[in-house]
């Protein structure tokens, strides 16, 4: 795996490009001189966290033949204060899915997800305390 970074501007704003061509932009704080242009670092890592999940947690009701007609994640993460580094101490991973899809099956596919192969989370499990929830909408 390689990802390319090059800098935009005369700051902080790097365009970030993956092998397959794939480009994000990432950003500094306007509180150093970031002009909000992209994520911060570590909001980045929190999205990794939540793409690696919700595509564990889809791709297992799918293969559960659970029919899935809307899927979303959302993730609250607080950090350690007057730290440097400041880590994650906690985060909280809400999934939220519609259709007709069984509540426990959905569990149990979040259970597999993030005890088991999401990689981001066991990375970060290492340093934070990491929860989640499920809510199934018919």
């Amino acid at each position: 795996m390689e990802i390319k970074l090059n800098l935009k501007n005369d700051a902080f704003l790097f365009e970030a490009e993956n092998e397959s061509g794939a480009k994000m932009n990432i950003d500094a704080s306007p509180d150093i001189g970031g002009v909000n242009g992209g994520p911060r670092p570590m909001e980045t890592v929190i999205m990794a966290l939540g793409g690696c999940s919700s595509i564990d947690v889809l791709s297992i009701l799918r293969k559960q033949r659970q029919e899935v007609k809307g899927f979303s994640a959302k993730i609250h993460a607080d950090r350690r204060e007057g730290e440097t580094p400041s880590l994650f101490k906690k985060i909280h991973v809400e999934f939220k899915i519609k259709g007709p899809v069984e509540p426990d099956k959905a569990q149990r596919a979040a259970d597999l997800s993030m005890e088991k192969y999401c990689s981001v989370a066991k990375i970060i499990e290492k340093t934070a305390e990491i929860t989640y929830s499920v809510s199934v909408e018919p």
